[in-house]
């Protein structure tokens, strides 16, 4: 291939990319399967290396990330990022108002409204179309240049198709993690052992700063754009600066309103209360912005905060109870986690009896006492936790209270390693919940699928001394189980069905099933595939380990541990024996027909032929593209038994087309 040939290609393999990128992110279209764009990012990416004076740095390879930035560079603002004043009263929005108006000498205005998103705020500068620098807000003077990292955020443009684009302008933005990514990143770290993360707006901010822009990729980052600047623009209001980066491809919450008066801006208010709590991402209220860019400027700024904008945030509920007492529960790791029992409260539509209080350094920093009234809010709307005390309500024999030094289930004295917020009980081998937890977690339906056992079956097993370990369910006779409390034939013959079925359950599930620490669903379908089997991974080392993609040193030396424990290998010995699924088998494509291509689903409530995952995959299979909210954009809802009213209505609302699981089936069977 010639060098022109080559750029041919690579200019057009990019143009193919960015509309089909545009296409999913902003207008939730699936022009092609996952499996076509991957063949033609990898195409390019290739030509690109072959020819690397052609890697353009708005080349859509750069979402894929892989760049290393060591030292982030400080970056002046060129318009200062400075902060809005807040307020949690509309007395004092009233206040705000009359100030607008005095200052405004008595000519109309109106106020442009937009929800305040609970994110990390950035700029973004453009030069002749094409994104030049991306910085964090930093102090509102000076911040960070994270332009690697931001070229991964793919409703950032790399670059803007529009015949009438400034030389130069900038767009401010909020980055932020959609709730549904921040639960997945969650529930596979609770997988793996390690420590959740604390809420999406801190996962965002520390995800922008990594060095690794390739983990930076994987962490599906989100961005609305919410402002437009630079000299020279042809517009004199923020609504016209808004409707020109919808235009040039800009991802734009569609909950912004132009109020006429304080009234509407009062309706506003009060329609996004509740409704906020439907979006993807996490809100804390609204910013009231003057719309004439003109007048903003007339009415200029204080030392801190424009004096034509400001913040009204929503408060969040909070109850205070009686705390009395603190349990501890030890997680499959063996990471000790204290748990606030609580006088019950009604709280954010309902009852709370318990609070995390997440680990030692929570109860020192609150002090929090036995008998104490402690305040209690749901943190991102969801998750019960404990915000502080009142101590005007004290008992004045109140003790401050030491975090255990031993394991409450065991005995162990617990270990609290540098540098690390939990303490772990160390006796991995002989802990109760610790045995019980790696069997729940070889038997979850992400796992090995055996949906006929739970925890108390689990535990009614382990404490009648049948199972230690996930390979003795392979080893249970009818005569073991008949004589268990509350089983009969027919339970007892479907849990035997349901661990012989688990045989068939694919090496990658295996892998993940085995609980090796830091070992995710991702990290194990990459290890199957590479390695193709258990002895293969067992025989590894470190070295060679590291040098399959995504793995890292921590994983690796984790890996290498399980695999030096005679017990560990005794065990895999043992489900080789029973049948387990220890080798990698390639399989057909699982693309059935493309009779849904080109159309999106959401997929709420309980089913009677498939649980949710499964019917999501169903859809996938038959070319349908999956999302996880309702829009106006959206083809079909597919309804299930006790899906969410919110939902519901709002689809109602669009008009979107609402599916029964009968007719969902009717759809894919008919074709």
């Amino acid at each position: 291939m010639t060098k022109q040939e080559a750029k041919k290609e690579i200019l057009e393999l990019s143009e193919k990319i960015n509309y089909y990128n545009n296409q999913y992110y902003q207008n939730d279209i699936s022009a092609i399967s996952d499996h076509e764009f991957d063949i033609l990012l990898e195409k390019l990416i290739q030509l690109e290396q072959n020819f690397p004076e052609f890697k353009f740095e708005d080349s859509p390879s750069q979402r894929v990330g892989g760049t290393i930035t060591k030292n982030f560079q400080t970056v002046i603002h060129r318009y200062p990022m400075l902060s809005l004043g807040n307020t949690y009263s509309k007395d004092e929005l009233k206040d705000f108002d009359q100030r607008v108006q005095k200052g405004l000498g008595g000519e109309d205005y109106q106020y442009f409204c937009e929800l305040k998103f609970d994110g990390v705020a950035i700029s973004l500068t453009y030069e002749n179309g094409i994104l030049k620098r991306a910085v964090t807000r930093g102090d509102g003077t000076k911040g960070d240049d994270i332009t690697n990292n931001a070229k991964t955020i793919k409703t950032i443009p790399l670059r803007i198709n529009s015949d009438h684009v400034p030389a130069r302008f900038e767009v401010r933005g909020e980055v932020f993690m959609p709730r549904n990514v921040f639960d997945q990143i969650n529930k596979e770290k609770e997988e793996i052992g390690e420590p959740t993360l604390a809420n999406p707006r801190n996962t965002a901010s520390g995800t922008l700063k990594m060095q690794d822009s390739s983990i930076v990729a994987s962490r599906k980052l989100n961005c609305y754009a919410y402002s437009l600047m630079g000299e020279g623009l042809s517009i004199h209001t923020h609504g016209e600066g808004i409707k020109f980066i919808e235009e040039w491809g800009f991802k734009v919450s569609p909950t912004y309103q132009l109020c006429q008066n304080l009234q509407e801006v009062n309706k506003y208010i009060d329609k996004w209360e509740q409704k906020r709590l439907e979006l993807p991402v996490d809100t804390d209220g609204i910013v009231v912005k003057i719309d004439n860019l003109q007048q903003q400027n007339n009415l200029g700024f204080t030392a801190k905060s424009p004096r034509w904008a400001i913040a009204y945030k929503y408060q969040s509920e909070s109850v205070s109870t009686v705390l009395n007492s603190i349990s501890y529960q030890v997680g499959r790791t063996g990471a000790v986690t204290p748990v606030a029992n609580l006088q019950p409260i009604f709280l954010a539509g309902t009852t709370v009896k318990r609070a995390s209080l997440h680990n030692a350094n929570e109860i020192k920093r609150l002090d929090i006492r036995i008998g104490d009234t402690v305040f209690v809010e749901k943190g991102g709307e969801i998750i019960p936790k404990v915000t502080g005390i009142d101590l005007s309500s004290r008992k004045a024999n109140s003790k401050p209270l030491k975090f255990i030094d031993k394991c409450p289930e065991c005995g162990t004295s617990l270990q609290k390693k540098e540098g690390e917020a939990a303490h772990y009980c160390p006796n991995y081998k002989e802990c109760p919940p610790q045995i019980k937890g790696r069997i729940e977690h070889y038997i979850q339906r992400n796992a090995m699928d055996i949906d006929s056992l739970g925890y108390q079956t689990i535990k009614l097993l382990f404490d009648t001394n049948l199972i230690h370990t996930p390979a003795d369910l392979y080893k249970l006779k009818y005569q073991d189980i008949i004589q268990l409390e509350g089983f009969k034939d027919l339970s007892t013959r479907n849990l035997l069905n349901g661990i012989k079925h688990s045989k068939q359950i694919s090496f990658e599930r295996v892998l993940f099933a085995l609980g090796i620490r830091f070992v995710g669903r991702t990290v194990a379908e990459k290890l199957a595939l590479h390695f193709k089997n258990i002895e293969n991974i067992r025989n590894a080392s470190f070295d060679q380990l590291i040098e399959v993609p995504e793995i890292g040193e921590r994983i690796a030396q984790s890996v290498v541990e399980f695999f030096e424990d005679p017990e560990n290998i005794q065990m895999i010995n043992e489900l080789k024996q029973a049948g387990v699924q220890l080798e990698f088998l390639e399989g057909p494509d699982q693309q059935i027909s493309d009779c849904l291509a080109n159309r999106t689903f959401v997929v709420s409530g309980v089913f009677e032929n498939f649980d949710r995952e499964e019917l999501k995959e169903t859809i996938k299979n038959h070319g349908g593209k999956v999302v996880s909210s309702v829009s106006g954009k959206l083809d079909y809802l597919v309804a299930g038994d006790k899906m969410g009213p919110a939902k519901l209505k709002k689809a109602k609302d669009f008009g979107i087309k609402i599916l029964s699981e009968q007719e969902f089936m009717h759809m894919i069977n008919d074709q």
